[in-house]
């Protein structure tokens, strides 16, 4: 219970970035990144009276009708809760706080720090195994129905957006808003290993016992050990390897200069770690 409530906290997290740099900095500027957000500026533009939030739940309402209809219930209720999170914190935010003018009249400032918030947003609910929906449904259903990749379905219904984005604020904001669609899907990925990254150490030390027993007892960590034989020695000695959270590091680093400030330490960071003591395999 507690990990999924941690689950749904990390969401609602992402959920309140995004929709502050949609809010504050896309909306106002007419950078309609695509996504379903994108299409409800545009829908917005047309129908003022018509809140993009409000847009947004009616959209994505029925793109998950949709959904079920032609893909079944393969949705799950993270993203459920993530999309239409997603429209109810903008909405809400358009009555809180409207913007009359932009926080910023520099849309290329307006355009990087949105992208940079937004993907951050992004990163921490697609780690929690979830998506906003929107362009996810549409990339879902090209890919079930005309057999083109995901990657490729979700820029090519981006792209039309865009493309409408153009023709709608005029091309030099449409070229705006296909900058922050490319740099959006970089800084997802990066938010993601960002969240996930570890490190493994090898460590190589004469005191190898009284060390692998640290990293058990008190770091509660699994060990390997392997054997090795020194290169210039050709004594046989025994490596340690394990995979430990950054704070782990730094204790196991302090505690080796005590014991042997000799042993010889080898880190690279691992940027998806898998299995007990981590994010479960199974996991949603």
């Amino acid at each position: 219970m507690k990990k999924v409530m941690k689950s749904y906290v990390i969401i609602t997290l992402g959920i309140i970035v995004v929709a502050i740099a949609m809010h504050f900095f896309l909306i106002p500027n007419d950078i309609a990144a695509g996504g379903v957000s994108g299409l409800a500026m545009i829908v917005n533009s047309y129908f003022s009276f018509l809140d993009i939030g409000l847009l947004m739940l009616i959209m994505n309402i029925i793109l998950f009708i949709i959904a079920f209809i032609l893909l079944g219930s393969s949705f799950g209720i993270k993203t459920i809760y993530a999309s239409l999170g997603m429209s109810g914190a903008i909405w809400a935010l358009e009555h809180i706080y409207p913007m009359q003018v932009p926080l910023t009249k520099d849309v290329l400032l307006a355009a990087f720090i949105g992208t940079m918030l937004s993907g951050l947003g992004m990163g921490m609910i697609f780690n929690e195994n979830a998506s906003t929906g929107g362009t996810d449904i549409i990339a879902k259903i090209m890919n079930r129905y005309i057999h083109m990749d995901i990657g490729k379905s979700l820029l090519a219904s981006d792209f039309i957006i865009t493309i409408m984005a153009s023709y709608t604020f005029g091309v030099e904001k449409g070229l705006y808003a296909l900058i922050v669609v490319i740099l959006n899907g970089f800084i997802i990925d990066y938010s993601i290993e960002g969240f996930n990254i570890a490190m493994q150490v090898f460590i190589m030390s004469s005191k190898y016992d009284i060390i692998a027993e640290y990293i058990m007892n008190e770091l509660e960590r699994g060990v390997t050990l392997f054997s090795g034989e020194g290169g210039f020695t050709n004594k046989e000695m025994k490596i340690i390897y394990s995979v430990i959270s950054r704070k782990e590091f730094i204790k196991i680093r302090d505690y080796i200069k005590e014991v042997d400030p000799k042993a010889f330490i080898s880190v690279s960071n691992a940027h998806e770690v898998l299995g007990e003591g981590f994010k479960r395999i199974d996991a949603e």
